[in-house]
């Protein structure tokens, strides 16, 4: 039955697609565009969403006004990883009723610091940065206490300044490496190399220890020549992997999903077969990575959780809990797919 009245009046929306969408029966359909009692949140929230989805705009009287401007800051999306921490934000912000507002890095265009300018112009009860200038040792960190000082509260992701007094959300990136050593490890592989990015970054250094410590316990060896820097890209993985396959490595931990890929690219330049001659290890557990050729495996960092503490860490600040100087870390997990398997046979 077409809506002819009412909410819809003059569109083409069936109550009868809005329940599927949403499922739920039509009779609650209507009762919710109607707004009747008798419907609970939850439910009444799933209808909303089903209009979203399907390009309905909501009746005026259904909308709801937002408790303010969250900014979110990121770095440049071509990393999936970047667009699945910026939708799981966008949810979560809107879920509480803020409005998100995504300032995406890109080269040539604005700068964190001027988008930072931006949001403050704009009166945002907060921001957000993901993997922004915390996470680089080489910039000034003064930034971020001015616009605590400003009364901005902030919350930063994947990055840690110790002169900053201010919540971070950071996934265990020492765990991580010690975890994709250890896999390749049980697997047989001794020679193995990490592709990572740039020296100064938190995150860079973190990979280190934890791959230093992780190939000190289990071979007592040290990692000199083991460790290839380069950019966190495809391109950028494949150079550091040919460094690495230079020097025999037959396990390669990457320090993102595309790193690895890049991996596997310059794996198969040389003729070599992933995981038959190599293994690869990644980084993220990104979208869609888990139906590359071969399947990656990979170390998932965990969204959602570091998500769902950032936007409560944030909501505290705006409704005026002091901003403190902490860092909570979260573990993540070895997802193992199709990239790795058993190293060279030793003889004995």
């Amino acid at each position: 039955m077409a809506a002819s009245n009412g909410p819809f009046s003059g569109g083409f929306a069936r109550l009868s697609d809005i329940a599927e969408q949403a499922g739920v029966s039509e009779a609650t359909v209507s009762r919710v565009l109607n707004g009747k009692p008798g419907v609970s949140a939850a439910t009444r929230q799933a209808v909303l969403v089903a209009l979203d989805l399907m390009g309905y705009e909501r009746p005026q009287r259904l909308r709801q006004r937002s408790n303010g401007l969250v900014g979110l800051v990121t770095p440049e999306l071509d990393n999936p990883i970047f667009p699945a921490f910026a939708q799981a934000f966008e949810r979560a912000l809107t879920q509480h009723g803020y409005t998100p507002l995504l300032c995406t890095q890109l080269p040539g265009g604005a700068v964190e610091d001027e988008f930072t300018e931006l949001l403050v112009e704009r009166g945002v009860s907060g921001i957000i940065f993901v993997s922004g200038l915390h996470a680089d040792t080489s910039a000034r960190s003064d930034r971020y206490t001015q616009l605590i000082g400003q009364g901005v509260p902030i919350v930063l992701l994947n990055g840690h300044a110790d002169d900053v007094q201010a919540p971070f959300i950071s996934p265990d990136d020492r765990t991580a490496a010690r975890l994709a050593v250890q896999h390749l490890a049980d697997l047989g592989h001794e020679q193995i190399g990490l592709a990572v990015g740039p020296r100064r970054f938190v995150p860079v250094i973190r990979k280190i220890e934890g791959f230093t410590e992780a190939m000190a316990r289990l071979f007592g060896k040290p990692v000199d020549g083991l460790i290839a820097h380069s950019l966190f890209s495809v391109e950028g993985g494949q150079a550091a992997a040919r460094t690495l396959l230079d020097r025999g490595c037959t396990g390669i931990v990457c320090a993102s999903d595309l790193m690895a890929l890049g991996a596997i690219r310059a794996c198969r330049e040389r003729g070599l077969s992933v995981p038959g001659d190599v293994s690869v290890v990644g980084y993220d557990d990104s979208p869609l990575i888990a139906f590359t050729d071969p399947p990656l495996t990979t170390i998932r960092q965990p969204i959602q959780p570091m998500v769902t503490t950032a936007v409560h860490t944030l909501l505290e600040a705006i409704a005026g809990a002091p901003l403190r100087h902490s860092e909570l870390v979260f573990q993540p997990e070895l997802i193992v797919r199709g990239s790795t398997g058993s190293g060279p046979k030793i003889a004995r």
